[in-house]
């Protein structure tokens, strides 16, 4: 494993060392980390320990205000779509 349990892939780790690295850049990241977090994380305990070990160390990088904005908008997953089963008469 790259990372730790908090940054599975340490695409957070990384984002923080690409130069240059913009605030639309940092959003694709932060997707792509949402999306490899361990079924059942506590998403925003996760946010708030990676911003506490990334984000007060540099809070003008873009990915600090990604995981900043993350803290307040990232809504709990809900199951979406499909179609429950029905009995046809």
């Amino acid at each position: 494993m790259k990372g730790d349990a908090l940054d599975p892939k340490a695409l957070i780790r990384e984002a923080y060392r690409i130069d240059g690295i913009t605030e639309s850049d940092c959003r694709t990241v932060f997707l792509d980390w949402a999306l490899s977090l361990p079924e059942g994380t506590d998403t925003q305990a996760a946010l708030a320990a990676l911003i506490a070990r990334h984000a007060e160390a540099a809070p003008d990088h873009p990915m600090s205000a990604v995981l900043r904005e993350g803290r307040t908008r990232m809504a709990p997953p809900r199951r979406r779509g499909g179609w429950r089963s029905r009995s046809r008469d």
